[in-house]
C-alpha cells in the first residue's frame, strides 16, 4: 500500500471523525425511504438500517426488534434519540 500524502491523511482523519455525523444524516434520509418503499426495495433499506444502527452502537436486541416490527415510526424515534445524544 503506498504511502499517503498529508492531505490524504488529514481527509481520510475527517472522514472518520464526522463519520457519526454523516450516519445520522444517512440514517434519516433512509427513515423517509422507509415510509414509502414497498417489497424487495424495502428489505434492502432495513438491511442497510441495520448495519448503520450497528455502526452507531445500538444494541443488537433493538435493532432486531425493530427490524422485526417493520415500523418506520420506532426508527424514527430511535433516530431521535441518537440525534439528542449528538
Amino acid at each position: 500500500m503506498a504511502e499517503l500524502t498529508k492531505y490524504q491523511q488529514k481527509i481520510v482523519q475527517n472522514y472518520y471523525a464526522n463519520l457519526d455525523t454523516a450516519l445520522l444524516q444517512r440514517l434519516g434520509e433512509q427513515v423517509t425511504d422507509l415510509y414509502l418503499a414497498e417489497g424487495k426495495k424495502r428489505e434492502k433499506l432495513w438491511g442497510t438500517v441495520t448495519a448503520a444502527l450497528a455502526k452507531l452502537g445500538v444494541p443488537a436486541a433493538r435493532i432486531e426488534r425493530i427490524r422485526a416490527s417493520d415500523d418506520a415510526k420506532q426508527l424514527a424515534k430511535v433516530l431521535q434519540e441518537l440525534l439528542a445524544k449528538d
